[in-house]
């Protein structure tokens, strides 16, 4: 759902609000590859909180891109989000928020596990109870930003590490239902990767529930029309389908599958974009090219 055209950065202020980053001097941001793709991410969320239906509408995203514009120079004008791009980024985020929140629903005591969170604000979108332990795992320097970024909360963990180092697994309780949640990660790893590390958890894990997207084989192939990817110099691994999903674990069981352009918040999106997705949902190849599983262990 990624399409073409520049979009300006949400206002930032001339002067900077209390950010809780304490160095002095002009602050410079070094992700690469994969790890800058967490910006698009974080962009698309800010610039769905400012459309005039949004999806998402995550107004913390507003005020971190503010924050990395005004005290980290970054320009997210570069990446060249177009309406439908954000679109795309908030109807993935809300369909996980939306199998997050029932499961929290169903369970009062359960544990989190949010792979590769990035600079997402989903445990501040959905205000679990205490009864929840919620771990967000990425590589040190994100979780690094993260922490000068968002606030704490009581019962929330952030664990600085490679989602794919099984050592970071130990630190997971395992004495409740646990949902693992991934997005826009699994295509990064390879297949060796990402089955390892899902089997991992769900070996750990007295049992649950996984949400997550995932792109198709031809998805893979296709990447080079991916311009968040290209332009950030990342490269996408593993490509995956329904059949795949099942295969991981006997215990697993796929509970929906959707593409992401039948997900039920489509029709929220502008007219022009509601038209592309109908067509490109006439087209199996176009239609499965991402799509999102929820699953029960």
């Amino acid at each position: 759902m990624n399409g073409t055209g520049s979009r300006t950065t949400p206002n930032t202020p001339n002067t900077s609000a209390t950010t809780g980053i304490t160095n002095t001097e002009a602050h410079t941001l070094h992700l690469t590859k994969e790890k800058e793709t967490l910006l698009a991410t974080l962009y698309g969320r800010a610039l769905d909180s400012r459309a005039e239906q949004p999806i998402l509408g995550d107004s913390t995203a507003v005020d971190t891109v503010r924050r990395l514009h005004h005290d980290f120079h970054y320009d997210f004008r570069k990446l060249r989000l177009s309406p439908g791009d954000a679109a795309g980024v908030a109807l993935r985020a809300r369909q996980l928020d939306i199998w997050t929140a029932r499961f929290l629903a169903r369970h009062e005591h359960a544990t989190v596990v949010h792979l590769g969170c990035g600079l997402d604000t989903r445990i501040y979108r959905l205000d679990p109870g205490p009864g929840v332990r919620w771990f967000d795992i990425d590589y040190p320097e994100v979780i690094e930003l993260r922490r000068k970024l968002l606030p704490q909360r009581a019962g929330y963990t952030t664990i600085p590490s490679s989602v794919t180092d099984p050592a970071w697994v130990a630190q997971i309780p395992s004495d409740q239902p646990t949902m693992i949640v991934a997005e826009g990660l699994l295509m990064y790893l390879t297949e060796e990767e990402g089955t390892s590390l899902l089997r991992r958890l769900m070996a750990h894990a007295p049992g649950g529930e996984l949400a997550f997207d995932a792109f198709s084989p031809f998805a893979i192939r296709a990447q080079w029309l991916n311009r968040v990817v290209m332009r950030t110099g990342a490269r996408l691994h593993w490509g995956t389908d329904a059949e795949g999903i099942a295969r991981l674990s006997p215990r697993l069981r796929i509970v929906e599958n959707l593409s992401m352009v039948e997900t039920p918040e489509v029709g929220k999106l502008p007219a022009a974009h509601r038209l592309m997705a109908r067509t490109a949902a006439k087209i199996p190849a176009v239609r499965d090219m991402g799509r999102m599983y929820h699953c029960a262990f």
